[in-house]
Protein backbone atom coordinates (compact mmCIF):
# COMPACT_ATOMS: atom_id res chain seq x y z
CA UNK A 1 0.00 0.00 0.00
CA UNK A 2 1.27 3.36 -0.95
CA UNK A 3 0.09 6.73 0.35
CA UNK A 4 0.78 10.85 -0.55
CA UNK A 5 3.27 12.46 1.26
CA UNK A 6 5.84 15.25 0.49
CA UNK A 7 9.39 13.86 0.08
CA UNK A 8 12.53 15.49 0.97
CA UNK A 9 15.54 13.58 -0.65
CA UNK A 10 19.53 14.28 -0.83
CA UNK A 11 21.44 14.43 -4.00
CA UNK A 12 24.66 15.38 -5.18
CA UNK A 13 23.15 18.83 -6.52
CA UNK A 14 21.74 19.31 -2.61
CA UNK A 15 18.18 18.51 -1.68
CA UNK A 16 14.73 18.47 -3.51
CA UNK A 17 11.12 18.30 -2.23
CA UNK A 18 8.26 16.99 -3.96
CA UNK A 19 4.77 15.52 -3.59
CA UNK A 20 5.31 11.31 -3.96
CA UNK A 21 3.56 8.09 -3.22
CA UNK A 22 5.30 6.49 -0.03
CA UNK A 23 5.15 3.01 0.37
CA UNK A 24 3.59 1.86 4.09
CA UNK A 25 6.23 -0.84 3.77
CA UNK A 26 9.07 2.47 4.28
CA UNK A 27 7.27 3.73 7.25
CA UNK A 28 9.62 3.84 10.65
CA UNK A 29 9.04 1.30 13.29
CA UNK A 30 6.29 2.12 16.41
CA UNK A 31 3.74 1.10 17.77
CA UNK A 32 0.77 3.02 16.46
CA UNK A 33 -0.07 3.97 13.20
CA UNK A 34 -2.35 7.10 12.17
CA UNK A 35 -4.29 8.36 9.80
CA UNK A 36 -3.18 11.68 9.48
CA UNK A 37 -6.11 14.18 9.04
CA UNK A 38 -4.14 17.52 9.39
CA UNK A 39 -0.83 19.27 9.87
CA UNK A 40 0.29 22.70 10.11
CA UNK A 41 3.47 25.11 9.16
CA UNK A 42 5.75 25.95 12.13
CA UNK A 43 8.86 28.02 11.72
CA UNK A 44 10.76 24.74 12.00
CA UNK A 45 8.94 23.21 9.05
CA UNK A 46 9.87 26.28 7.40
CA UNK A 47 14.04 25.97 8.05
CA UNK A 48 13.30 21.58 7.05
CA UNK A 49 11.48 22.35 3.73
CA UNK A 50 13.70 24.99 2.38
CA UNK A 51 17.56 23.27 3.44
CA UNK A 52 18.55 26.24 5.29
CA UNK A 53 19.59 24.69 8.43
CA UNK A 54 20.31 21.47 8.92
CA UNK A 55 16.82 20.00 10.38
CA UNK A 56 16.35 17.03 8.29
CA UNK A 57 19.09 14.58 9.77
CA UNK A 58 17.70 11.81 7.80
CA UNK A 59 17.03 11.13 3.81
CA UNK A 60 14.41 10.37 2.81
CA UNK A 61 12.60 12.62 5.27
CA UNK A 62 8.67 13.23 5.67
CA UNK A 63 8.70 16.92 6.60
CA UNK A 64 5.97 18.19 8.87
CA UNK A 65 7.04 18.42 13.39
CA UNK A 66 3.07 17.88 14.03
CA UNK A 67 0.00 15.91 13.27
CA UNK A 68 -3.78 15.40 13.86
CA UNK A 69 -5.55 11.74 13.12
CA UNK A 70 -7.22 9.20 13.97
CA UNK A 71 -5.24 5.85 15.08
CA UNK A 72 -6.09 3.02 12.62
CA UNK A 73 -4.13 0.41 13.89
CA UNK A 74 -2.19 0.08 17.45
CA UNK A 75 0.03 -2.17 19.98
CA UNK A 76 -0.14 0.27 22.48
CA UNK A 77 -2.13 -0.25 25.54
CA UNK A 78 -2.88 3.44 25.78
CA UNK A 79 -5.11 3.91 22.15
CA UNK A 80 -7.44 1.98 20.27
CA UNK A 81 -8.29 2.29 16.42
CA UNK A 82 -10.06 5.33 15.90
CA UNK A 83 -8.66 7.02 18.76
CA UNK A 84 -8.29 11.09 17.62
CA UNK A 85 -4.91 12.05 18.57
CA UNK A 86 -2.06 14.58 18.39
CA UNK A 87 1.36 14.42 18.24
CA UNK A 88 3.93 17.28 18.69
CA UNK A 89 7.74 16.97 18.59
CA UNK A 90 9.76 14.01 19.21
CA UNK A 91 12.18 14.52 16.27
CA UNK A 92 8.88 14.42 14.02
CA UNK A 93 10.20 15.86 10.44
CA UNK A 94 13.48 15.34 11.78
CA UNK A 95 14.94 12.19 12.65
CA UNK A 96 11.49 10.22 12.15
CA UNK A 97 8.93 10.49 9.12
CA UNK A 98 6.95 13.24 9.94
CA UNK A 99 2.99 14.84 9.32
CA UNK A 100 2.80 15.74 5.74
CA UNK A 101 1.26 12.74 4.62
CA UNK A 102 -1.53 10.50 4.73
CA UNK A 103 -0.26 7.87 7.49
CA UNK A 104 2.15 7.85 10.05
CA UNK A 105 3.67 5.32 12.42
CA UNK A 106 5.14 6.65 15.67
CA UNK A 107 5.64 5.42 19.14
CA UNK A 108 2.56 5.74 21.23
CA UNK A 109 4.16 7.28 24.22
CA UNK A 110 4.67 10.60 21.77
CA UNK A 111 1.25 10.65 20.96
CA UNK A 112 -1.66 12.65 23.46
CA UNK A 113 -5.20 12.61 23.09
CA UNK A 114 -7.37 15.22 20.91
CA UNK A 115 -8.55 16.96 24.10
CA UNK A 116 -12.67 17.12 24.35
CA UNK A 117 -14.41 19.31 22.33
CA UNK A 118 -11.28 20.06 20.00
CA UNK A 119 -11.13 19.14 16.39
CA UNK A 120 -8.25 17.99 14.22
CA UNK A 121 -8.36 21.04 11.98
CA UNK A 122 -8.18 23.51 15.39
CA UNK A 123 -5.40 21.47 17.09
CA UNK A 124 -3.22 21.67 14.21
CA UNK A 125 -4.39 25.68 13.77
CA UNK A 126 -2.80 25.81 17.23
CA UNK A 127 -0.05 23.05 16.39
CA UNK A 128 3.14 23.08 17.60
CA UNK A 129 3.60 26.77 17.80
CA UNK A 130 0.38 27.03 20.09
CA UNK A 131 1.64 24.69 21.82
CA UNK A 132 4.67 26.15 22.62
CA UNK A 133 3.07 29.62 23.49
CA UNK A 134 1.06 27.44 26.01
CA UNK A 135 3.73 26.19 27.65
CA UNK A 136 5.33 29.49 28.11
CA UNK A 137 2.13 30.78 29.52
CA UNK A 138 2.48 27.64 31.99
CA UNK A 139 6.07 28.57 32.82
CA UNK A 140 5.10 32.23 33.66
CA UNK A 141 2.34 31.13 35.82
CA UNK A 142 4.43 28.13 37.62
CA UNK A 143 6.94 30.94 38.48
CA UNK A 144 4.45 32.86 40.03
CA UNK A 145 4.04 36.05 38.01
CA UNK A 146 0.14 37.78 37.22
CA UNK A 147 -1.07 40.10 35.27
CA UNK A 148 -1.42 42.35 38.60
CA UNK A 149 2.00 42.14 38.81
CA UNK A 150 2.30 44.75 35.56
CA UNK A 151 2.10 44.20 31.51
CA UNK A 152 3.55 40.59 29.31
CA UNK A 153 5.69 41.09 26.65
CA UNK A 154 4.99 38.86 23.11
CA UNK A 155 7.57 39.84 21.02
CA UNK A 156 7.50 37.86 17.12
CA UNK A 157 3.61 38.59 17.44
CA UNK A 158 2.55 38.33 14.47
CA UNK A 159 3.93 34.87 14.03
CA UNK A 160 2.52 31.65 14.80
CA UNK A 161 3.49 31.38 18.67
CA UNK A 162 3.20 34.90 18.91
CA UNK A 163 -0.49 35.08 17.85
CA UNK A 164 -1.76 32.41 20.27
CA UNK A 165 0.46 34.11 22.76
CA UNK A 166 -1.58 36.80 22.58
CA UNK A 167 -4.67 35.59 22.26
CA UNK A 168 -3.88 33.14 25.17
CA UNK A 169 -2.63 36.09 27.84
CA UNK A 170 -5.26 38.28 26.91
CA UNK A 171 -8.31 36.27 27.32
CA UNK A 172 -6.01 35.61 30.85
CA UNK A 173 -6.23 39.30 31.91
CA UNK A 174 -2.87 40.27 31.39
CA UNK A 175 -1.83 43.98 29.62
CA UNK A 176 -0.39 42.39 26.55
CA UNK A 177 2.80 44.73 24.86
CA UNK A 178 3.13 42.96 21.32
CA UNK A 179 6.46 43.56 19.10
CA UNK A 180 6.10 43.10 15.69
CA UNK A 181 8.08 44.34 12.52
CA UNK A 182 5.33 44.55 10.29
CA UNK A 183 3.07 47.18 11.10
CA UNK A 184 0.35 46.33 8.97
CA UNK A 185 -0.74 43.74 11.64
CA UNK A 186 -1.29 46.16 14.49
CA UNK A 187 -5.10 45.40 13.60
CA UNK A 188 -4.43 41.79 13.85
CA UNK A 189 -2.95 42.08 16.86
CA UNK A 190 -5.29 43.97 18.71
CA UNK A 191 -8.22 41.86 17.96
CA UNK A 192 -6.45 38.96 19.57
CA UNK A 193 -6.06 40.90 22.58
CA UNK A 194 -2.89 43.03 22.17
CA UNK A 195 -3.28 46.77 24.43
CA UNK A 196 -0.08 48.19 22.92
CA UNK A 197 1.70 47.39 19.67
CA UNK A 198 5.59 48.47 19.72
CA UNK A 199 7.77 48.20 16.42
CA UNK A 200 10.58 45.40 16.92
CA UNK A 201 13.36 47.65 15.55
CA UNK A 202 12.75 48.98 19.92
CA UNK A 203 14.43 45.36 20.76
CA UNK A 204 16.08 44.08 17.80
CA UNK A 205 19.11 46.29 17.92
CA UNK A 206 22.14 46.26 20.81
CA UNK A 207 20.91 48.02 24.33
CA UNK A 208 22.00 48.73 27.60
CA UNK A 209 22.87 45.82 29.97
CA UNK A 210 19.76 47.31 31.93
CA UNK A 211 16.99 49.52 30.61
CA UNK A 212 13.92 51.12 32.05
CA UNK A 213 11.88 48.65 33.93
CA UNK A 214 8.65 47.65 31.56
CA UNK A 215 6.98 44.32 31.64
CA UNK A 216 6.52 41.65 34.63
CA UNK A 217 6.94 39.12 31.94
CA UNK A 218 7.10 38.21 28.45
CA UNK A 219 7.27 35.19 25.81
CA UNK A 220 10.09 35.19 23.50
CA UNK A 221 10.61 33.52 20.10
CA UNK A 222 12.79 35.64 18.69
CA UNK A 223 16.32 35.32 20.57
CA UNK A 224 19.74 37.13 19.83
CA UNK A 225 19.52 40.92 20.80
CA UNK A 226 15.77 40.94 20.99
CA UNK A 227 16.29 38.50 23.79
CA UNK A 228 18.89 40.49 25.34
CA UNK A 229 16.93 44.01 25.33
CA UNK A 230 13.53 42.06 26.66
CA UNK A 231 15.62 40.99 29.82
CA UNK A 232 17.18 43.93 30.32
CA UNK A 233 14.24 45.86 30.30
CA UNK A 234 12.29 43.32 32.40
CA UNK A 235 11.09 44.40 35.80
CA UNK A 236 12.40 43.17 39.48
CA UNK A 237 11.40 39.63 39.70
CA UNK A 238 9.94 39.50 35.94
CA UNK A 239 10.08 36.27 34.57
CA UNK A 240 10.82 35.67 30.41
CA UNK A 241 10.11 32.41 28.98
CA UNK A 242 12.46 32.12 25.83
CA UNK A 243 11.00 29.40 23.31
CA UNK A 244 12.62 30.48 19.68
CA UNK A 245 15.19 31.86 17.79
CA UNK A 246 13.96 33.89 14.58
CA UNK A 247 16.60 36.92 14.96
CA UNK A 248 19.62 33.79 16.23
CA UNK A 249 20.49 31.28 18.73
CA UNK A 250 22.98 33.57 20.56
CA UNK A 251 22.45 35.26 23.48
CA UNK A 252 24.58 38.92 23.82
CA UNK A 253 23.62 40.32 27.66
CA UNK A 254 25.01 40.36 31.08
CA UNK A 255 24.10 39.37 34.65
CA UNK A 256 22.92 42.16 34.99
CA UNK A 257 18.97 41.58 35.26
CA UNK A 258 19.77 38.46 36.95
CA UNK A 259 21.82 39.68 39.73
CA UNK A 260 20.63 43.39 40.15
CA UNK A 261 16.77 42.35 39.79
CA UNK A 262 16.03 39.01 40.10
CA UNK A 263 14.97 38.28 36.62
CA UNK A 264 14.11 34.89 35.55
CA UNK A 265 14.72 33.49 32.18
CA UNK A 266 13.51 29.93 31.75
CA UNK A 267 13.86 27.45 28.59
CA UNK A 268 10.58 25.65 26.82
CA UNK A 269 11.35 22.48 25.37
CA UNK A 270 8.65 21.40 23.28
CA UNK A 271 9.95 18.89 21.79
CA UNK A 272 10.42 16.40 24.95
CA UNK A 273 7.93 17.42 27.55
CA UNK A 274 6.76 15.02 29.33
CA UNK A 275 3.46 13.49 28.61
CA UNK A 276 1.80 14.85 31.96
CA UNK A 277 2.77 18.18 30.70
CA UNK A 278 1.53 17.65 27.29
CA UNK A 279 -1.45 16.60 28.38
CA UNK A 280 -1.93 19.53 30.84
CA UNK A 281 -1.05 22.16 28.04
CA UNK A 282 -3.49 20.60 25.64
CA UNK A 283 -6.09 20.78 28.13
CA UNK A 284 -5.51 24.33 28.97
CA UNK A 285 -5.39 25.24 24.85
CA UNK A 286 -9.29 23.76 24.92
CA UNK A 287 -10.39 25.84 27.70
CA UNK A 288 -8.17 28.83 27.69
CA UNK A 289 -7.81 29.78 23.97
CA UNK A 290 -10.76 31.75 22.42
CA UNK A 291 -11.66 29.35 19.52
CA UNK A 292 -13.00 32.72 17.29
CA UNK A 293 -9.49 34.65 17.85
CA UNK A 294 -7.93 31.10 16.67
CA UNK A 295 -10.23 30.93 13.23
CA UNK A 296 -9.11 34.53 12.91
CA UNK A 297 -5.54 33.93 12.69
CA UNK A 298 -6.10 30.52 10.58
CA UNK A 299 -5.56 29.98 7.32
CA UNK A 300 -5.61 26.53 5.54
CA UNK A 301 -3.81 24.84 2.28
CA UNK A 302 -3.75 21.63 0.67
CA UNK A 303 -0.37 19.25 1.00
CA UNK A 304 0.54 20.41 -2.61
CA UNK A 305 0.84 23.75 -1.50
CA UNK A 306 3.48 22.57 0.91
CA UNK A 307 5.97 22.84 -1.27
CA UNK A 308 5.95 26.66 -1.67
CA UNK A 309 5.38 27.91 2.05
CA UNK A 310 8.72 27.41 3.24
CA UNK A 311 10.56 30.72 2.03
CA UNK A 312 7.45 32.44 2.86
CA UNK A 313 7.57 31.47 6.64
CA UNK A 314 11.12 32.02 7.28
CA UNK A 315 10.58 35.45 5.47
CA UNK A 316 8.06 36.26 8.31
CA UNK A 317 5.23 36.45 5.22
CA UNK A 318 2.98 34.22 7.17
CA UNK A 319 0.26 35.51 9.50
CA UNK A 320 -0.64 33.52 12.54
CA UNK A 321 -1.17 29.79 11.71
CA UNK A 322 -0.99 27.74 8.90
CA UNK A 323 -3.41 24.49 8.40
CA UNK A 324 -2.58 21.91 6.06
CA UNK A 325 -5.45 19.55 5.11
CA UNK A 326 -3.69 16.47 4.44
CA UNK A 327 -6.98 14.61 3.57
Amino acid sequence: MSFKAIVIEKGETGQSVALKDFAEADLMPGDVTVRVSHSTVNYKDGLALTGRSPVVRRFPMIPGIDFAGIVGTSDNPDFEPGDPVILNGWGLGETHLGGYAELARVKGDWLVPLPDGMRAAQAMAIGTAGYTAMLSVLAIERAGVTPADGPVIVTGAAGGVGSVAVALLAKLGWHVIASTGRAAEAGYLRDLGAAEIIDRAELSTPGKPLGKERWAAGVDSVGSVTLANVLAQTKGLGVIAACGLAQGMDLPTSVAPFILRGVSLIGINSVTAPKAVRIEAWKRLASDLDKTKLAEMTSTIKLPDVLDIGPKILAGEIRGRVVVDVA
